[in-house]
């Protein structure tokens, strides 16, 4: 099991509209195969800071969400509202 963490900075005025990209992509992805949970979670200091939060039984299922078209779809929308250049772990449990 793996668990993937992305770092993301908006533009303070794209704030709300990535919030709606993921309450509409949040399901899909979540039902993609081996892909365990989902969240959200917004840095309590710098409100333009959000990290994604997403569970797969194996690296292989996240890759091939990486190589979906639903991917494509969501970070084309998500990626034009960024402030800075995004970062991502992924992390295998013990």
């Amino acid at each position: 099991m793996i668990k993937r963490f992305v770092k993301m900075t908006f533009k303070a005025e794209h704030i709300d509209r990535f919030k709606d990209i993921f309450k509409a992509s949040r399901d899909l992805i979540a039902a993609m195969e081996g892909c365990q949970h989902v969240e959200l979670l917004q840095d309590i200091n710098n409100p333009c800071v959000f990290f994604t939060l997403s569970i797969w039984d194996d690296p292989q299922y996240l890759e091939a969400y990486r190589q979906s078209q639903l991917f494509e779809g969501v970070w084309a929308k998500t990626k034009v509202l960024f402030d800075a250049k995004p970062e991502a772990w992924s992390l295998k449990v013990q």
